[in-house]
């Protein structure tokens, strides 16, 4: 089987539980502060500009973002978390959609928390890694903008990210750069492996 990236298409923003599609293709949730880059690390593994933007109009950022890729699987954006600017019952409608998300364990197929590989991971960070660990799902944390992090620092700074979220060894750490492009092919491959039945780097087909 053949993924064809080129092939994305925005589905549906979610705003309540009746709103999740629950077909049988498999489901990839991306999460992270709202400005860790999610968008950006999306776009860059779709070698798309912008795309994670669409249906994420202002006034949407308590809605769950579904896309579906080469109609084969699908790609979830939930709202990006600790924007200090959000109203508490902002937060609270979040909160309780998330939870909602996560409480239905036959949806996620594999759960994907981006942190900024400069700094240590918040309370939120931690709060949302518990979330995708309570599921017993695949899970990985992809440490994003690593072009601003020295060298020298590199697995300082992930292992710091491993021991904050008390991940397991099972969990992997994905050093990831969504303005050059490191960590893309680990990352595509870990999700393509997922959805693909473990062939997905050799099907994947997309322009460069």
């Amino acid at each position: 089987m053949k993924v064809n990236l080129n092939r994305a298409e925005f589905v549906r923003s979610a705003a309540k539980p009746a709103d999740f599609p629950r077909d049988t293709l498999p489901q990839v949730v991306f999460a992270g502060r709202s400005n860790v880059g999610k968008s950006s690390v999306i776009n860059r593994l779709l070698n798309r500009k912008n795309f994670a933007r669409v249906g994420s109009a202002p006034g949407k950022t308590t809605h769950i973002n579904y896309f579906r890729i080469d109609g084969q699987f699908y790609l979830i954006d939930l709202p990006g978390y600790g924007y200090a600017k959000v109203s508490k019952q902002e937060r609270d409608r979040w909160g309780k959609l998330i939870e909602a998300w996560f409480a239905d364990t036959g949806l996620m197929s594999l759960g994907v928390l981006i942190v900024d590989a400069r700094h240590k991971p918040t309370a939120d960070d931690r709060t949302m890694s518990d979330f995708f660990l309570s599921t017993g799902k695949p899970f990985a944390v992809v440490a994003n903008k690593l072009d601003k992090v020295k060298k020298s620092e590199l697995q300082e700074n992930l292992l710091r990210v491993a021991q904050t979220l008390e991940l397991p060894s099972t969990v992997p750490v994905i050093p990831f750069s969504a303005e050059k492009g490191d960590g893309r092919q680990e990352l595509l491959g870990l999700i393509l492996d997922h959805v693909d039945g473990g062939d997905g780097v050799c099907g994947m087909s997309e322009s460069q």
